[in-house]
């Protein structure tokens, strides 16, 4: 290969059978949804949380804001630590526990500050899993079929538990039950997991280099166009997933007047359209490449928020708005992981993931949660949605900028005539 490229990211000798990369793939993603139950249990619990506690809307965003701040510094430093170690699955059992303990913690605060200080927690346990399971992905899957790997493994799991399932099995536990029960629901399975992840799967195999290839810097990558790109949109979506979490539950009970139990469902929508998503979204992108499907999706998210502040028609046509408009979640492991992986050399991949993950998290989602609650306790809840549209609006102006990166579609350019 030329001095520009690795010689190889994985021998193929060393490549795993088919079989064990869906099971890679199935597990991580699997573990990821778990995590996210944990994340967005309280969102889908704050009916009730915010009444008991007696808790401002500005509050309510400090909670969303506290985990996105130690998710990104746990990402950063994760992603780093485990590149420079070349010891990944370890991490991401530790971290499981972690976050399930903390889930737990949750269920126990009986203040604002007690239930603060176990959000920071909870985002120091999760955030480093994403992207060292990226850097797992990278090495055990075929690079033809990486990018519904990433997909499945940070959307599937993630938006079938955490945004589907989860509002459905919580909501109905908090009325019958009390929201405390709720977390202590939310902080067993994680368990299971962690030991599926310690017995069955095996450390992934070194990486293959050019002996002759210089260590490739971090700031290097950064030159690259994509790099940065990414991680502006990354900051974009992100506090748009992290604002609709936070208070559109809200917004659609205070505002709106739908029960809790509709309310519930509604936003299980979400998690049903971003789990068909995560492998749809990332696999058309294979086929016709990463920049249109980047910049259809981002724009497509407009009608969510449009949705719910001006359509009062049947519920279930609010539920198909809903469903199409969050089809952009399925761009996440595209500009966090896919895209950035294949624009600089692959040994960063882990650092990159944590890197836009964690820029995402820390101006995206630390600072968008609160700016929501502030705006909302000045001009209502709306504001929240109105943010929202203007979010995923520029997102998509921003991928306007990025530089086509599929391998079967940059191979297809490469080979056409001149």
């Amino acid at each position: 290969m030329s001095g520009a490229h690795l010689s190889s990211s994985v021998d193929a000798s060393q490549r795993s059978s088919g079989r064990y990369q869906a099971w890679v793939v199935g597990l991580l993603s699997l573990n990821f949804g778990i995590l996210f139950f944990d994340r967005n249990a309280l969102n889908f619990l704050m009916p009730y949380v915010q009444p008991d506690l007696h808790l401002s809307n500005t509050q309510v965003g400090m909670f969303s804001s506290a985990l996105s701040l130690t998710w990104a510094l746990s990402g950063l430093a994760v992603g780093r630590i485990s590149d420079k170690l070349g010891s990944r699955k370890p991490v991401v059992v530790v971290a499981t526990i972690a976050f399930c303990l903390c889930s737990f913690a949750s269920g126990l605060a009986s203040s604002f500050f007690m239930l603060l200080g176990a959000r920071l927690l909870m985002g120091a346990a999760e955030g480093g899993v994403m992207p060292v399971s990226h850097s797992m992905i990278v090495s055990e899957v075929a690079p033809e079929r990486r990018g519904m790997a990433m997909g499945v493994a940070q959307n599937l799991g993630s938006n079938l538990l955490g945004s589907g399932l989860a509002p459905l099995l919580l909501v109905p536990v908090a009325a019958a039950y009390g929201w405390r029960e709720g977390f202590y629901l939310a902080a067993a399975p994680g368990l299971i997991t962690a030991v599926l992840i310690w017995f069955t799967l095996r450390e992934p195999p070194a990486e293959v280099h050019d002996a002759a290839q210089p260590k490739v810097p971090l700031s290097e990558a950064f030159r690259h166009r994509n790099v940065v790109l990414c991680a502006v949109i990354s900051v974009l979506l992100v506090s748009y997933l992290v604002v609709c979490w936070a208070f559109m539950p809200l917004y659609l009970t205070k505002v709106r007047g739908f029960a809790p139990e509709t309310m519930g469902w509604l936003m299980a929508t979400l998690g049903l359209s971003a789990g068909l998503g995560s492998f749809v979204v990332p696999a058309i992108s294979d086929a016709i490449g990463r920049r249109p499907v980047m910049i259809g999706f981002a724009f497509l998210g407009v009608i969510l928020p449009l949705g719910g502040l001006y359509y009062t028609g049947s519920t279930w046509l609010l539920a198909a708005i809903f469903f199409f408009g969050w089809g952009l979640n399925g761009l996440f492991p595209m500009f966090m992981a896919t895209i950035p992986s294949e624009s600089v050399d692959p040994r960063l991949t882990a650092t990159l993931t944590g890197v836009v993950m964690g820029t995402g998290e820390v101006l995206g989602g630390v600072l968008s949660p609160f700016l929501a609650g502030a705006l909302a306790d000045v001009y209502g809840l709306s504001a929240a949605l109105w943010l929202m549209l203007a979010l995923c609006i520029l997102a998509g102006i921003c991928a306007l900028g990025l530089v086509e990166s599929a391998p079967r579609v940059v191979a297809r350019r490469e080979l056409a005539p001149a």
